[in-house]
C-alpha cells in the first residue's frame, strides 16, 4: 500500500500530515510513503529528514497514493487529481462543507474526516480535534499575555505590588483546559465557565475557579460529550449573567463551540463596554461566527477600549508540534486500515472506521455530511 502526502495549498496552512517518526513506523509495517517536495517546509520537516526516515520525495506524488493524508479539506482541483478508488484522510468539515463531500463522492474517493472520529476511549490516539485544540488553547493564552498591557502574575517590587491579571476562560473543552493551564502557569488568577457541569472537577484540578451561574440550567452536555445547543431563552439568561462576570476580567479567552453550528454568542456588547480599558478578548470561535458579538474573523479590533482578537487556525501558528501531533493521529487511524503485512483493509464493522467515513462507493454515507450537501437522508 502507498500513502501519499501533498503540500498543503490552503492559504496560511503551515502544517503537514507526516513527520519522520511516523514515516519510520509506517515503512517498518510495509507501507510505502511518498511525499511531495517541500510538503513539510513550513513545519520545519525537511525533505532530507523524511527521506532518511524511509519516505520517497517525488514531484507530483501528493495525490498518487492508495491513501492520501492531508490536513485541510481538498480544493476542487485537488479532488480532480485523486484516483477513483483512492482513500482520503483529512479534516473535511463534513457538517458544514457539503461541496467537498459531494465532490469526493462524485470522484469515487472513499474519505475519512478526522473531525468525525468517534469520541470513544479506543479512538483517543486518533482524536485530531483534541490534539489541535491543545495547540490552540496554549497559543491563545500566550496571545492574550502578549496583547495585554499588564503583567499576568502578581509582582511585589520596591515600587509597589502589582495585582495578578484576572482571566476568564469560556468553554472547558480541550482548548479551554489548555488555556486555563497555560494562564495559570503565567501567574494569572483564572476562572472558567462551561454549560457542562461534568467539567467542574477538571477546571478545579487546574487551579481555576468554576463559575456557576444561577440561571436554572443544570447541565447541557449531549451524548457525545460536547456542549449541546441551548434554547434561545437559556442563551439570553446565560449572556446576561455572564456579562456581570466578564465586567470584572482583564482577559477573556472564549472557546465555546457546538459541532456543525454557529458558535454560541456568549459575550454581548454591554459586557465588553463594562470591561476595564485595555482588556483583551481572544475569540477562538471566530471561524464559526465568534463567541463575542463584536468579533471580526481573522481581525484584531478595538471596541470600547477593549482589544478583540478574532483568531483563526491557531494550530498553524505552531506548525512543528501541531504537525507532530496530527501525524500521530493519522498513524493511529491508519493502524486500523492496514494489516500486519502492510495491505489495505477497511473493516466497516469497526465503529471508528464506520463513524469517520464520509464518502464511499460514490455516495455520501455520513448523515451530517448528507444534510450539509443537501442529500436526502
Amino acid at each position: 500500500m502507498k500513502v501519499s502526502v501533498p503540500k498543503e495549498s490552503a492559504l496560511g496552512e503551515t502544517r503537514v500530515a507526516i513527520v519522520p517518526e511516523v514515516v519510520k513506523k509506517l515503512t517498518a509495517g510495509g507501507v510505502e510513503v511518498v511525499v511531495e517536495p517541500g510538503a513539510g517546509e513550513s513545519a520545519h520537516v525537511l525533505d532530507s529528514a523524511l527521506q532518511e526516515a524511509g519516505a520517497k520525495i517525488e514531484v507530483g506524488s501528493g495525490f498518487s497514493g492508495d491513501v492520501i493524508a492531508k490536513v485541510q479539506p481538498p480544493s476542487t482541483d485537488e479532488i480532480g487529481r485523486m484516483q477513483r478508488g483512492s482513500t482520503l484522510i483529512s479534516f473535511l468539515q463534513p457538517l458544514t462543507n457539503g461541496d467537498v463531500a459531494k465532490g469526493l463522492a462524485d470522484a469515487g474517493v472513499t474519505s475519512f474526516a478526522m473531525e468525525a472520529v468517534p469520541r470513544i476511549t479506543r479512538a483517543q490516539s486518533m482524536d485530531a480535534l483534541s490534539s489541535q485544540a491543545t495547540v490552540g488553547g496554549y497559543r491563545a493564552a500566550l496571545i492574550a499575555a502578549q496583547e495585554l498591557g499588564r503583567f499576568f502574575p502578581m509582582l511585589t517590587t520596591a515600587a509597589g505590588t502589582i495585582r495578578p491579571a484576572k482571566v476568564l476562560v469560556l468553554g472547558a473543552g480541550v482548548a479551554g483546559l489548555q488555556a486555563i493551564a497555560t494562564a495559570r502557569r503565567l501567574g494569572a488568577v483564572v476562572s472558567a465557565f462551561d454549560v457542562r457541569s461534568a467539567v467542574k472537577e477538571q477546571i478545579g484540578s487546574l487551579g481555576a475557579k468554576f463559575i456557576e451561574l444561577d440561571i436554572g440550567l443544570e447541565d447541557a452536555e449531549d451524548a457525545g460529550g460536547y456542549a449541546r445547543a441551548l434554547t434561545d431563552e437559556e442563551q439570553q439568561r446565560q449572556r446576561e449573567a455572564l456579562a456581570d462576570v466578564i465586567a470584572q476580567m482583564d482577559i477573556v479567552i472564549s472557546t465555546a463551540a457546538v459541532p456543525g453550528r454557529r458558535a454560541p454568542l456568549l459575550i454581548i456588547e454591554d459586557a465588553v463596554k463594562r470591561m476595564p480599558a485595555g482588556s483583551v478578548i481572544v475569540d477562538l470561535a471566530a471561524e464559526t461566527g465568534g463567541n463575542c458579538e463584536l468579533t471580526e474573523p481573522a481581525q484584531t479590533v478595538i471596541r470600547h477600549d477593549v482589544k478583540i482578537i478574532g483568531v483563526e487556525n491557531l494550530p498553524a501558528t505552531m506548525p512543528d508540534h501541531a504537525s507532530q501531533l496530527y501525524a500521530k493521529n493519522i498513524q493511529s487511524l491508519l493502524g486500523l486500515m492496514v494489516d500486519g503485512e502492510g495491505a489495505f483493509n477497511l473493516d466497516f464493522d469497526d465503529e471508528i472506521i464506520a463513524g469517520a467515513c464520509i464518502t464511499r462507493d460514490g455516495q455520501i454515507v455520513h448523515e451530517g455530511a448528507k444534510a450539509a450537501a443537501g442529500v436526502p437522508a
